[in-house]
């Protein structure tokens, strides 16, 4: 059976679309206004080989806060759709990240309930982009925004913990990897459970 969802989110704050395939190869081809966040996307793809497409509009004349939050919930939306009643899936992953200086860890439970906890030890300074168009920098306080928009619509629980690390790209980077190296090991299917619930509630 495949594993792929299509997700539309379309409020007075954004407008995305998200095509995701979670048996995939790690393509990413989002057309995405937020170099950074772009930058991230694909580095969540490649890392947990899914393949990800679709269009993300926002209000940046705002700030960048809704069209990242809900870009979060609309990936999280994907993930819960595609992995339906989660039957033969591994259910919990985990992976310890390094990026240059920088260490993330991060722990999934695709168990029915959404939980985040994330201590990401960020300066909040934003990214700076050499770009024209001020679009192109990141407000990294936004990052734990994502994830919490994530685990609330994929009802899962994600520990997210930055053990160490000097720059805040790296951090993040870290972050977004370690997390789609856990949320890869979640999802895959268990040979020896083959159909079954992950759970001794027979319901996730």
């Amino acid at each position: 059976m495949e594993r792929k969802a299509e997700i539309r989110r379309k409020t007075n704050e954004t407008d995305i679309f998200l095509e995701l395939n979670l048996d995939g190869s790690g393509l990413c081809a989002v057309d995405c206004p937020v170099g950074f966040l772009r930058h991230m996307l694909a580095a969540f793809c490649r890392h947990g080989l899914f393949d990800l497409r679709g269009t993300i509009a926002g209000d940046l004349d705002v700030d960048q806060h809704h069209l990242v939050e809900d870009t979060g919930i609309t990936l999280g939306e994907a993930f819960a759709a595609a992995l339906g009643e989660k039957r033969g899936i591994r259910r919990a992953g985990f992976f310890l990240c390094p990026m240059d200086e920088a260490l993330a860890q991060a722990a999934v439970d695709f168990g029915g309930r959404a939980f985040l906890h994330a201590d990401l030890a960020l300066s909040g300074i934003p990214l700076v982009s050499l770009t024209q168009d001020a679009q192109g920098s990141f407000q990294t306080d936004t990052t734990e925004d994502f994830w919490a928009g994530f685990t609330g619509s994929a009802k899962c629980n994600l520990h997210l913990d930055v053990l160490r690390g000097r720059s805040d790209h790296h951090k993040i980077e870290a972050v977004f990897k370690a997390a789609a190296r856990a949320v890869r090991e979640a999802v895959s299917p268990d040979p020896r459970a083959e159909g079954q619930i992950p759970s001794t509630k027979g319901v996730l």
